[in-house]
Protein backbone atom coordinates (compact mmCIF):
# COMPACT_ATOMS: atom_id res chain seq x y z
CA UNK A 1 0.00 0.00 0.00
CA UNK A 2 2.91 2.13 0.76
CA UNK A 3 4.38 1.66 -2.84
CA UNK A 4 1.01 2.58 -4.40
CA UNK A 5 0.83 5.43 -2.54
CA UNK A 6 4.63 6.56 -3.42
CA UNK A 7 4.08 5.74 -7.08
CA UNK A 8 1.13 7.81 -7.22
CA UNK A 9 2.61 10.90 -5.22
CA UNK A 10 5.61 10.58 -8.23
CA UNK A 11 3.67 10.24 -10.93
CA UNK A 12 1.34 13.14 -9.68
CA UNK A 13 4.80 15.53 -9.02
CA UNK A 14 5.95 14.57 -12.64
CA UNK A 15 3.07 15.51 -14.68
CA UNK A 16 2.76 18.84 -12.46
CA UNK A 17 6.70 19.54 -13.41
CA UNK A 18 5.85 18.66 -17.05
CA UNK A 19 3.22 21.33 -17.14
CA UNK A 20 4.93 23.73 -15.32
CA UNK A 21 7.94 23.11 -18.18
CA UNK A 22 5.18 23.76 -21.24
CA UNK A 23 4.08 26.56 -19.50
CA UNK A 24 7.35 28.53 -18.97
CA UNK A 25 8.24 27.44 -22.64
CA UNK A 26 4.71 29.28 -23.50
CA UNK A 27 5.71 32.16 -22.19
CA UNK A 28 8.78 32.32 -23.41
CA UNK A 29 7.45 32.31 -26.81
CA UNK A 30 4.95 34.77 -26.18
CA UNK A 31 7.41 37.56 -24.78
CA UNK A 32 10.44 36.87 -27.43
CA UNK A 33 10.38 36.54 -30.97
CA UNK A 34 13.15 34.74 -32.93
CA UNK A 35 16.95 36.28 -33.55
CA UNK A 36 17.47 38.03 -36.89
CA UNK A 37 13.75 38.67 -37.76
CA UNK A 38 13.36 41.47 -39.60
CA UNK A 39 12.24 44.85 -37.45
CA UNK A 40 13.62 43.31 -33.55
CA UNK A 41 15.71 45.41 -31.76
CA UNK A 42 14.34 48.92 -30.97
CA UNK A 43 12.69 50.77 -33.35
CA UNK A 44 15.02 54.10 -34.70
CA UNK A 45 13.78 57.51 -33.62
CA UNK A 46 11.92 59.62 -35.75
CA UNK A 47 12.89 63.02 -37.61
CA UNK A 48 11.23 66.14 -37.66
CA UNK A 49 9.84 65.43 -41.17
CA UNK A 50 8.74 62.62 -40.30
CA UNK A 51 10.83 59.73 -41.39
CA UNK A 52 13.03 57.47 -39.04
CA UNK A 53 17.02 58.03 -38.62
CA UNK A 54 17.31 55.09 -40.93
CA UNK A 55 15.60 56.46 -44.06
CA UNK A 56 16.65 59.46 -46.42
CA UNK A 57 14.86 62.09 -46.37
CA UNK A 58 11.33 62.49 -48.48
CA UNK A 59 12.95 65.16 -50.49
CA UNK A 60 16.17 63.54 -51.64
CA UNK A 61 16.94 64.86 -55.20
CA UNK A 62 18.10 63.26 -58.30
CA UNK A 63 21.90 64.32 -57.61
CA UNK A 64 22.05 63.65 -54.13
CA UNK A 65 23.56 61.11 -51.99
CA UNK A 66 22.52 60.18 -48.52
CA UNK A 67 23.76 58.03 -45.96
CA UNK A 68 22.35 57.03 -42.62
CA UNK A 69 25.63 56.68 -40.80
CA UNK A 70 29.39 57.75 -41.39
CA UNK A 71 32.10 56.43 -38.84
CA UNK A 72 35.17 58.42 -38.84
CA UNK A 73 38.26 57.54 -37.41
CA UNK A 74 41.65 59.46 -38.10
CA UNK A 75 44.97 60.11 -36.42
CA UNK A 76 45.41 63.42 -37.71
CA UNK A 77 43.20 65.93 -38.97
CA UNK A 78 45.30 69.07 -40.78
CA UNK A 79 43.22 72.55 -42.02
CA UNK A 80 44.38 75.91 -42.90
CA UNK A 81 43.89 77.11 -39.46
CA UNK A 82 45.12 73.62 -37.33
CA UNK A 83 45.99 70.46 -36.92
CA UNK A 84 44.00 67.73 -34.38
CA UNK A 85 44.65 64.60 -33.44
CA UNK A 86 43.21 60.74 -32.58
CA UNK A 87 40.02 62.37 -33.83
CA UNK A 88 36.87 59.95 -33.12
CA UNK A 89 33.64 61.40 -35.60
CA UNK A 90 30.19 59.51 -36.08
CA UNK A 91 28.24 61.70 -38.82
CA UNK A 92 24.44 60.61 -38.95
CA UNK A 93 21.98 61.48 -41.67
CA UNK A 94 25.20 62.58 -44.39
CA UNK A 95 23.60 64.30 -47.55
CA UNK A 96 25.79 64.92 -50.21
CA UNK A 97 24.44 67.49 -52.60
CA UNK A 98 24.56 70.94 -55.25
CA UNK A 99 25.23 72.60 -51.55
CA UNK A 100 27.68 70.38 -49.97
CA UNK A 101 27.90 67.52 -47.60
CA UNK A 102 25.87 68.61 -44.66
CA UNK A 103 25.49 65.85 -41.53
CA UNK A 104 22.02 66.01 -40.00
CA UNK A 105 24.46 65.37 -36.58
CA UNK A 106 27.98 65.02 -35.83
CA UNK A 107 29.71 63.67 -33.10
CA UNK A 108 33.52 63.97 -33.01
CA UNK A 109 36.15 63.98 -30.40
CA UNK A 110 39.35 64.74 -31.00
CA UNK A 111 42.79 65.75 -29.13
CA UNK A 112 43.59 70.05 -29.15
CA UNK A 113 47.66 69.85 -29.26
CA UNK A 114 48.89 72.10 -26.55
CA UNK A 115 51.51 73.54 -29.04
CA UNK A 116 47.87 74.67 -30.75
CA UNK A 117 46.73 76.90 -27.95
CA UNK A 118 50.01 78.16 -26.92
CA UNK A 119 50.16 79.71 -30.80
CA UNK A 120 46.74 81.36 -29.66
CA UNK A 121 48.50 83.24 -26.33
CA UNK A 122 51.32 84.51 -28.09
CA UNK A 123 54.56 83.46 -29.36
CA UNK A 124 56.94 82.04 -26.58
CA UNK A 125 53.82 80.56 -24.83
CA UNK A 126 53.83 77.47 -23.48
CA UNK A 127 50.73 75.20 -22.42
CA UNK A 128 51.45 71.76 -20.62
CA UNK A 129 49.47 69.34 -18.26
CA UNK A 130 49.86 69.95 -14.75
CA UNK A 131 48.89 68.15 -11.81
CA UNK A 132 45.45 66.69 -10.40
CA UNK A 133 43.83 67.27 -14.14
CA UNK A 134 44.89 70.99 -14.22
CA UNK A 135 46.34 72.74 -17.14
CA UNK A 136 49.75 74.74 -16.79
CA UNK A 137 50.31 77.95 -18.54
CA UNK A 138 53.95 79.24 -18.91
CA UNK A 139 54.53 83.21 -20.61
CA UNK A 140 56.93 85.79 -20.30
CA UNK A 141 54.75 89.01 -20.01
CA UNK A 142 55.56 92.63 -20.03
CA UNK A 143 55.04 94.88 -17.11
CA UNK A 144 56.32 98.57 -15.86
CA UNK A 145 58.66 98.04 -19.20
CA UNK A 146 60.54 94.71 -18.05
CA UNK A 147 59.75 91.01 -19.17
CA UNK A 148 58.44 88.95 -16.04
CA UNK A 149 58.03 85.15 -16.65
CA UNK A 150 54.16 84.15 -15.42
CA UNK A 151 53.63 80.19 -14.67
CA UNK A 152 49.50 80.01 -13.90
CA UNK A 153 47.76 76.22 -12.95
CA UNK A 154 43.85 76.08 -13.14
CA UNK A 155 41.53 74.15 -14.02
CA UNK A 156 39.63 73.43 -17.95
CA UNK A 157 36.30 73.95 -18.16
CA UNK A 158 33.80 74.77 -21.13
CA UNK A 159 32.27 77.98 -21.37
CA UNK A 160 29.74 78.93 -24.32
CA UNK A 161 31.35 76.24 -26.42
CA UNK A 162 34.77 77.73 -25.53
CA UNK A 163 37.81 76.30 -24.00
CA UNK A 164 38.54 78.31 -20.74
CA UNK A 165 41.34 77.76 -18.67
CA UNK A 166 41.06 80.15 -15.63
CA UNK A 167 44.07 80.36 -13.08
CA UNK A 168 43.85 79.24 -9.50
CA UNK A 169 47.57 79.84 -8.63
CA UNK A 170 50.40 82.41 -10.17
CA UNK A 171 53.81 82.31 -9.79
CA UNK A 172 55.95 85.22 -10.85
CA UNK A 173 58.99 84.39 -8.05
CA UNK A 174 59.65 87.22 -5.51
CA UNK A 175 58.76 87.92 -2.00
CA UNK A 176 54.95 87.02 -1.75
CA UNK A 177 53.42 90.37 -0.64
CA UNK A 178 55.14 91.33 -4.30
CA UNK A 179 54.37 88.55 -6.24
CA UNK A 180 50.85 88.39 -5.21
CA UNK A 181 50.58 92.00 -6.45
CA UNK A 182 52.32 91.24 -9.81
CA UNK A 183 49.67 87.85 -9.98
CA UNK A 184 46.92 89.88 -9.81
CA UNK A 185 48.28 92.05 -12.99
CA UNK A 186 49.37 89.80 -14.61
CA UNK A 187 46.34 86.83 -14.44
CA UNK A 188 44.20 88.00 -17.93
CA UNK A 189 47.69 87.34 -19.69
CA UNK A 190 47.47 83.46 -18.57
CA UNK A 191 43.81 82.90 -18.86
CA UNK A 192 42.97 81.00 -21.60
CA UNK A 193 39.31 81.66 -23.12
CA UNK A 194 39.70 80.38 -27.02
CA UNK A 195 37.48 78.63 -29.68
CA UNK A 196 38.83 76.07 -31.23
CA UNK A 197 39.96 76.36 -34.38
CA UNK A 198 40.12 74.06 -37.72
CA UNK A 199 36.16 72.25 -37.32
CA UNK A 200 33.56 72.98 -39.56
CA UNK A 201 30.76 75.60 -38.36
CA UNK A 202 27.85 74.42 -35.95
CA UNK A 203 30.25 72.29 -34.03
CA UNK A 204 29.95 73.44 -30.62
CA UNK A 205 32.41 72.49 -27.74
CA UNK A 206 30.82 70.16 -25.17
CA UNK A 207 33.45 68.84 -22.78
CA UNK A 208 37.35 69.14 -22.38
CA UNK A 209 39.80 67.38 -19.81
CA UNK A 210 43.52 67.24 -19.56
CA UNK A 211 45.72 64.53 -21.29
CA UNK A 212 49.54 64.42 -21.30
CA UNK A 213 49.57 65.66 -25.08
CA UNK A 214 46.85 68.43 -25.38
CA UNK A 215 43.26 68.30 -24.29
CA UNK A 216 40.16 65.79 -25.06
CA UNK A 217 37.62 67.76 -26.54
CA UNK A 218 34.06 66.39 -27.16
CA UNK A 219 32.13 68.46 -29.84
CA UNK A 220 28.48 68.41 -31.16
CA UNK A 221 26.31 69.87 -34.28
CA UNK A 222 23.46 69.41 -35.85
CA UNK A 223 23.18 69.99 -40.01
CA UNK A 224 27.15 70.60 -39.87
CA UNK A 225 28.34 71.46 -43.32
CA UNK A 226 31.40 69.29 -43.69
CA UNK A 227 32.58 70.19 -47.30
CA UNK A 228 31.16 72.68 -49.92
Amino acid sequence: MTWTRAKDWLIGALGLLILLVVALVIFWFVISEPAGRDGSGPLPSARGDGTRDDEPPADLGEDDVWLSDVVLQAGTLVSADATLRDIDAVGQGVLTGPDGVVATRLDLDATVPFDLVAEQLGSGSTVRAGDDGEAEVIRNVELLGRELRVVASGTVQVEAGRLVVEPQSIDVGGPGFLSDALAAIARGAVTIEQDVQGLPDGLVLQDVSVLDDGFRATFLGEDVLLDQ
